[in-house]
């Protein structure tokens, strides 16, 4: 009969080799992901799931002491086989003891399962609880890019296709960099999209050690578009097995005349194809049938593009102290007020 165990993962090499081998990829169960949350003061636990002496899943651990709730957060994961009854169970009891011993209230788990009723009927079976709030993009729009670039502008929404072309036509210019300096910039002009979007920013630090971890691997740059001296528009890429993720972004407000979302979008899509990349993922969007959802106007924007939703299993809670069902209310009462 098979033995699963769990232990620590020291190797990088070990860890993404087998994260390169699965179906789908996720950049937030990456080594590097696992380094800039180290930077942000966050601990982390990189485990490896075993059967018999084949590694056969992993997940990537990250401690929150935040003021609602001492918790884990397991981004896009855990990477293993669902299907198999004894590594899961190897997986829930291993998340409950380092919980259980760092003194945690809760894990917060969001897989990269497809939100379906099988799915859901699962993690309710396992002892979890929906969240209150979201974790990471779980609600996506993806394009494949491996199409001749003439595809995919027929494909594109008749508005978006005309607002690319103004764009490529227009004095505007797309800068791409490694520069991890460039935080302070995308940083400013967030403080301007939080307000218009309404949501709470991200620090400049973790802006610039996301370009730096990313970028010795080669897989993060960034994409300014620019009006002369002034910066319109900002993101961050990363670049990730067959997909390029549209991460950190920011623009100004005003300048209606100019398309320069458009334009770095398509230039974004251009790179990606010059490295091979086979989809392109534009990040969040609203959950379907949301009109009044606050990414609701990013969500139009995005799919203009052309390309296909995808939906995350959302993210659920396995709660291991009953002071959890206090960060429960919190975040619940939250939820309401920022109208996620």
């Amino acid at each position: 009969m098979a033995k699963y165990t769990q232990k620590i993962i020291t190797s990088k090499k070990v860890w993404e080799k087998f994260l390169l081998g699965q179906n789908p990829q996720t950049f937030l169960q990456t080594w590097d992901w696992g380094e800039v949350n180290e930077l942000e003061g966050s601990k982390i636990f990189r485990l490896g799931f075993y059967k018999d002496k084949k590694l056969v899943g992993i997940a990537l651990l990250i401690e929150e002491r935040a003021k609602r709730g001492p918790h884990i957060l397991i981004p896009a994961g855990p990477i293993l086989d669902w299907k198999d009854k004894k590594l899961v169970s190897c997986f829930t009891r291993s998340i409950r003891e380092i919980a259980i011993k760092e003194g945690c209230w809760f894990v917060r788990v969001r897989p990269e399962l497809l939100s379906n009723t099988e799915n859901l009927d699962l993690f309710r079976k396992l002892g979890f609880i929906s969240a209150p709030m979201h974790l990471h993009a779980e609600n996506t729009w993806i394009l494949d890019i491996s199409k001749p670039e003439s595809e995919l502008l027929s494909a594109m929404r008749k508005t978006t296709r005309y607002l690319v072309k103004k764009g490529e036509k227009s004095e505007l210019k797309v800068e791409i960099s490694g520069d991890s300096t460039l935080a302070s910039t995308l940083f400013d002009l967030q403080k301007e999209t939080a307000k218009r979007h309404k949501f709470v920013g991200f620090s400049e630090k973790l802006f610039k050690d996301e370009i730096e971890i990313f970028s010795k691997d080669n897989m993060a740059q960034v994409f300014l578009c620019k009006d002369g001296d002034e910066v319109l528009a900002i993101a961050i890429i990363i670049f990730y097995g067959d997909t390029a993720y549209y991460h950190f972004s920011a623009s100004v407000s005003g300048h209606n005349d100019l398309p320069f979302s458009y334009l770095l979008q398509w230039e974004v899509i251009k790179e990606a194809k010059k490295r091979g990349v086979k989809y392109y993922n534009f990040w969040g969007i609203s959950p379907a049938n949301s009109p009044k959802h606050r990414f609701a106007g990013v969500t139009l924007f995005k799919t203009g593009f052309g390309g296909y939703r995808v939906d995350w299993l959302h993210a659920h809670d396995f709660a291991v102290s009953p002071l959890y069902y206090l960060t429960y209310a919190f975040e619940s009462a939250r939820r309401t007020v920022r109208r996620l």
